[in-house]
């Protein structure tokens, strides 16, 4: 008998070679009809492989990241069968699960075109239909090796031969396809439900501009049709709101050839950024910090000493001054460790928060370049806190409720990732140690949950990612914390202890937004342009029905004007059918229409841009609501 570990502690006795299917089976029915794979001591394993020893045993569906990828890369596998059924002499690459679906490079005489994909997806269906079971086996690498030679697979053949000597190579056969594949997968094709193909793309092979162009084929899956359509119709709808259409629709910023990635912001988009300025001015105010503003560029000898030029030169940009090199800062951090050294500092001054909005620049490749969520230029909203080493903790939780309060007020849910040393780092490993751990007792003491991510800190240390989920339920990394012990010591940062000694402080990177441009992109889209009124760069709209009601109309502006409220009047000769229409398509949060009546009783008739037509209201009364609503930052 076996000892198998549970998700939930559990414990449960069964026989040697018991499968992670039949204890899914004993469980619960439902369980293992939904179940994809499972995990065993921490590796992902199929849910027929024999289980011949104790163990912590975790099964996987659909709805974990774990099951979605072997899902999604068994639906890899399907794609490429039916693709080489249907173009025999079709050579196969590399086919991985990716976010949100998977894709295969393949080699073909023929162009694949979007009329192609019914034809794939029919095939698709049909292996579906055929139930086939998916079979793993295990050749020597020379065996291998002549295996996919016999066939014409020199991808593959390419792919073992980078393999050790004494390798044993893995292939998974459904049918009469059979792939070089790690594994593992569902256990027959009958498991794969709804798919879809979504695009096609080049790709050279292997990322490498000098080997041949393959192409690639996008695709998705589901284990439920209505799953599928859902995430087609959030793919329109995130059309419907890419919020490079809706910048240029509503005014607010625009990319240009002459300065590519280098965003210009409109009026009515400097509105809406200075609005989101303010509220980060007031909160870090309430909470303690100070407010900096360092050079954009400075001395390459400090980026040396900042460790950057070693770790980041190839983002960055540079430039001769009085014969000296220079660089233009893509991060905040050495500026701020300047203004510390400024002045000495005594124990008592600690924690010492500086906040500066500043603006930095990357040298990103044109081809990734993306409206606002992928710039060169672009203001952090960072943050550099100096602290004792007994206050780490307690800053690190007040950091987290400041992220909370933002995210929270934009309705924004979120999840937490904690990202550990990555290969390339500096400071020793007790230093690293020392400071993921304190992350960990941080996010315990907070009982917040949270996901590591291995390997994937920054260069200087580990680091608190906040992945907020925007309306269509896709995921943005904005706000992080990151925890250093490196860069004080880099720039012999010291304040007088207690003892009247000099003592190194500890430090705290952190952003919320993470770029003002970014956010600015994300909230677009995520209120599809229609910006709660606070944020909304016109909050009210006056519309005179005739051109009796002009002058009243610009007395009424007056009045909004002094109280403090973004408004316009449209005075153009059209219908008043057209004019609220425009305004809707404008975004604006309140329409005012203004006819005889409204004159008569000193009084408004409003229109609300979601709510429709709530009717006359003293204009007293409508201005007291709009304050209302602005001044507690409501989600109306």
């Amino acid at each position: 008998m076996i000892k198998l570990q549970l998700k939930d502690g559990s414990i449960k006795e069964a026989a040697a070679g018991v499968t992670a299917y039949e204890i899914a089976k004993g469980l619960s029915g439902k369980l293992a009809k939904a179940a994809v794979a499972a995990s065993f001591n921490g590796r992902v394993i199929g849910l027929h492989q024999p289980l011949t020893g104790d163990g912590a045993l975790e099964i996987h569906d659909f709805d974990c990241a774990v099951g979605r990828d072997v899902y999604r890369h068994s639906s890899s596998h399907l794609m490429a069968q039916a693709v080489q059924r249907l173009w025999p002499g079709t050579q196969l690459a590399i086919g991985p699960a990716i976010d949100k679906g998977f894709y295969y490079d393949v080699d073909s005489e023929h162009v694949f075109s979007p009329e192609d994909f019914l034809a794939i997806e029919a095939e698709m269906q049909n292996i579906i239909k055929e139930d086939l079971p998916i079979v793993r086996s295990e050749l020597p690498r020379a065996e291998a090796i002549a295996f996919f030679k016999e066939r014409g697979e020199q991808y593959k053949v390419e792919l073992i031969e980078d393999l050790p000597e004494d390798a044993v190579i893995s292939l998974y056969a459904q049918g009469e396809f059979i792939d070089l594949c790690a594994g593992p997968h569902v256990a027959s094709t009958g498991q794969l439900k709804a798919v879809k193909l979504m695009s096609v793309a080049g790709a050279y092979w292997r990322g490498d501009e000098r080997r041949k162009m393959l192409q690639r084929l996008y695709a998705t899956s589901f284990p439920k049709q209505a799953m599928l359509d859902e995430y087609i119709n959030k793919l329109e709808e995130a059309k419907r709101r890419d919020h490079r259409v809706l910048g240029r629709e509503l005014g607010l910023f625009a990319i240009v050839d002459e300065g590519p990635g280098f965003p210009i912001f409109m009026p009515k988009g400097m509105v809406l950024r200075n609005q989101l300025e303010s509220f980060w001015r007031e909160e870090h105010r309430q909470a303690g910090y100070q407010e900096i503003r360092t050079p954009i560029i400075l001395n390459r000898e400090l980026w040396e000493q900042s460790g950057h030029w070693d770790h980041y030169k190839d983002n960055m940009y540079f430039t001769t001054i009085d014969e000296g090199d220079y660089a233009i800062k893509p991060m905040n951090c050495p500026g701020g460790m300047l203004v510390y050294k400024q002045n000495l500092h005594s124990y008592k001054e600690l924690p010492l928060r500086m906040g500066e909005l500043g603006l930095v620049h990357r040298h990103e490749m044109s081809g990734v370049l993306h409206g606002l969520m992928r710039v060169r230029a672009f203001t952090q909203d960072d943050a550099h806190i100096f602290m004792l080493p007994e206050q780490i903790i307690d800053e690190i939780k007040g950091v987290i409720n400041l992220v909370d309060r933002f995210y929270s007020l934009f309705g924004f849910p979120y999840h937490v990732e904690l990202s550990t040393k990555p290969e390339k780092a500096m400071g020793s490993d007790e230093d690293w140690e020392m400071a993921t751990s304190t992350l960990i007792q941080a996010l315990d003491e907070k009982g917040i949950s949270y996901v590591i991510n291995e390997g994937d800190g920054a260069f200087y240390g580990p680091k608190i990612d906040f992945h907020l989920q925007d309306s269509l339920d896709r995921t943005w990394q904005c706000g992080t914390i990151q925890l250093d012990f490196q860069m004080p010591e880099k720039f012999d940062l010291s304040y007088i202890g207690e003892d009247g000694e000099k003592h190194r402080p500890v430090m705290i990177h952190r952003v919320i937004y993470g770029s003002i441009e970014r956010f600015i992109g994300i909230l677009t889209e995520h209120f599809a342009g229609a910006f709660p009124a606070w944020l909304a760069p016109v909050q009210a709209r006056l519309l005179p029905i005739t051109d009796r009601q002009h002058e009243y109309a610009r007395q009424l502006y007056e009045r909004l004007n002094a109280a403090g409220i973004r408004a316009e009047t449209d005075l153009r000769s059209e219908k008043i059918g057209y004019k609220i229409r425009e305004g809707q398509l404008q975004k604006i949060p309140y329409l005012l229409v203004i006819g005889d009546k409204e004159i008569e009783s000193g009084a408004v008739s409003v229109r609300h841009r979601k709510e429709g037509d709530l009717g006359p209201q003293p204009v007293e009364a409508f201005i007291a609501m709009l304050q209302t609503e602005v001044k507690e930052r409501a989600l109306r």
